[in-house]
C-alpha cells in the first residue's frame, strides 16, 4: 500500500486525508485475507500509520502506540469495524467466508422463527 503520509494519515484532521471506508475499501480488494479479521485489518492500518508517522514498526512502541490512539493519532478500531461492516453489507465482493457463513444461518433462522421455508 506504500508509505504515502496522505494515505495513512486517515487520523489526521486534514483535507488531504482518505477517509477510513475508502482506506478499507482498497484494503479488502487488495489484501482478502483482511475480509474476515478485525483484528488483522486494525493493526494493518495502524502499522502503516506509525511508519507515515516516522515510527521504526519493528522497534518496540508499545507506550507509544497506546498513547497515540488514546489521545487519537490512529483511527479508532470501532471506526475500521464500522467502514468494513458497512463495506460487506454494500458489495458482495468485500465479504469473507465468515460473512457468508454468519448471514446464513442468522436469515435462515429467523426464515424459519416466521415460518418462511427456507431454500437450501
Amino acid at each position: 500500500m506504500g508509505n504515502n503520509n496522505s494515505y495513512w494519515n486517515v487520523a489526521n484532521k486534514t483535507n488531504k486525508r482518505m477517509k477510513t471506508k475508502d482506506i478499507v475499501k482498497q484494503l479488502l480488494t487488495k489484501k482478502p485475507h483482511l475480509k474476515d479479521n478485525d483484528n488483522r485489518l486494525c493493526s494493518y492500518i495502524w502499522y502503516n500509520e506509525l511508519k507515515a508517522m516516522g515510527f521504526n514498526p519493528y522497534k518496540d512502541i508499545t507506550l507509544e502506540f497506546l498513547r497515540l490512539y488514546a489521545n487519537g493519532k490512529l483511527t479508532l478500531a470501532p471506526s475500521i469495524k464500522r467502514a468494513r461492516a458497512k463495506l460487506q453489507e454494500e458489495c458482495p465482493e468485500f465479504r469473507g467466508e465468515k460473512y457468508n457463513l454468519r448471514k446464513g444461518k442468522i436469515q435462515n433462522q429467523w426464515r424459519k422463527d416466521l415460518g418462511y421455508e427456507t431454500n437450501k
